[in-house]
């Protein structure tokens, strides 16, 4: 096979949760694991950091692997899902993973995968841990899926457990309170390895303390630390990823603390270079200067909170938002959330999970939301584009699938 033909296999023969949902998703490590057994249990060879949480998984992620990467550590990083290549969701030192390396994976592991039919995610995460080993890492960060307990990065035992924070999103599978996602995401949890929790309400925090109790774990909890961070600046942008940053310095301490060589200047440059070492995008990434153009994949009501602090925080004189959803978010919630005084442009990712854009469109209207609807992402935003001044501001986003369809990202 090449390498098209390989995603065609992965994409067209398994289930993938970004394209259907909840069916994709195995209540149950059991196939992550015999997978893995095939392969020589390569999670065992290489240290690791594992980040779960609603949101700021991703930046919190991204700062701490460039962090360690200015340190001269050979820094892995596991992410999903991807927004244009599906290679950006296993890389090392910020280099996407080979395609060549991918075609022998799925090559070697092809006859397992039609026997036990792993889910897509299952089989990515088999294949970055095996990538990590082979090519020799010093550590790895390994970002969940969904949830923590049941999530196929799951199997790892990491020298640092991190929970970033906790809201609602994907009630139907993780629970319909913050304490109860709390647990689930808990679940990441090990036996006497340290945890950092970052931001969040105090039913979710105390459901996570309970759980590390259990595991006799010391908890390290940025609140009531006073990190001097002014001579600390990143190249994220946006209200989150500052409160993010906490919780980096605190895991940066908590790692120095066992053996780790991290120095002041490491953290400022590794900061200040987050999305050069990385290759981060999507999070309040800004596309254009005039009119000012940015995108962010937040998608549920903790996420449109901090994106409407970010948007106050500038001068424009008219609001454009280009605007799609999954079918299975909690959309009325979110939409709820949205500035009324915005002119929308609704639209639809070309995935099957995406809302109707009419339905979409409907709901908008329910709550004081005025606009069009479009027939694709394309489309919307190049009438936004062509709608909008010099000094006005257009935000993309609702889903990860809009913010994939911009085609100059």
């Amino acid at each position: 096979m090449n390498y098209q033909e390989v995603l065609n296999f992965l994409y067209t023969q398994l289930p993938m949760y970004q394209k259907v949902g909840k069916s994709a998703f195995n209540k149950d490590l059991s196939k992550t694991i015999e997978l893995l057994s095939v392969l020589n249990n390569p999670h065992h060879g290489f240290k690791s950091i594992h980040i779960a949480g609603t949101n700021g998984k991703g930046s919190v992620t991204h700062m701490l692997a460039s962090i360690l990467q200015e340190s001269g550590y050979k820094t892995g990083i596991y992410t999903s899902p991807h927004l244009k290549s599906f290679t950006e969701r296993i890389k090392i030192n910020g280099v996407e993973i080979e395609e060549d390396y991918v075609v022998t994976f799925v090559e070697k592991v092809k006859n397992t995968i039609l026997k036990i039919e792993p889910s897509f995610f299952e089989i990515t995460v088999a294949m970055a841990y095996s990538y990590f080993k082979d090519m020799q890492i010093d550590i790895a960060i390994i970002e969940t899926g969904l949830g923590g307990r049941l999530d196929s990065t799951n199997v790892i035992y990491p020298d640092l457990s991190i929970i970033t924070s906790i809201g609602l999103d994907h009630q139907d599978i993780l629970g319909d309170s913050l304490a109860k996602i709390a647990k689930e995401k808990a679940g990441i949890i090990k036996q006497n390895t340290p945890l950092v929790i970052g931001d969040m309400e105090l039913a979710a925090r105390d459901s996570i303390i309970s759980v590390a109790r259990e595991k006799e774990c010391k908890v390290f909890d940025f609140q009531g630390h006073n990190f001097d961070k002014n001579y600390f600046s990143s190249d994220l942008k946006g209200a989150a990823y500052e409160k993010n940053i906490d919780t980096v310095l605190m895991s940066i301490e908590v790692l120095n603390s066992k053996d780790y060589v991290t120095s002041d200047d490491h953290i400022s440059k590794g900061l200040l270079y987050t999305c050069k070492n990385t290759g981060f995008k999507g999070r309040w990434q800004k596309l254009s200067e005039s009119p000012l153009i940015f995108c962010d994949i937040g998608h549920n009501e903790q996420a449109i909170t901090s994106m409407r602090e970010q948007i106050d925080k500038y001068d424009y004189e008219t609001l454009h938002v280009v605007w799609g959803m999954s079918s299975d978010k909690s959309v009325n919630d979110v939409i709820a959330l949205m500035p009324k005084s915005a002119v929308y442009y609704f639209c639809a990712a070309d995935i099957p999970r995406a809302i109707d854009v009419v339905h979409l469109s409907s709901i908008g209207k329910e709550f004081g939301l005025t606009g069009q609807s479009y027939k694709s992402v394309h489309e919307a935003i190049n009438s936004a584009k062509s709608t909008a001044g010099a000094k006005d501001m257009i935000i993309i986003g609702g889903s990860t699938f809009v913010v994939a369809e911009i085609e100059d990202l």
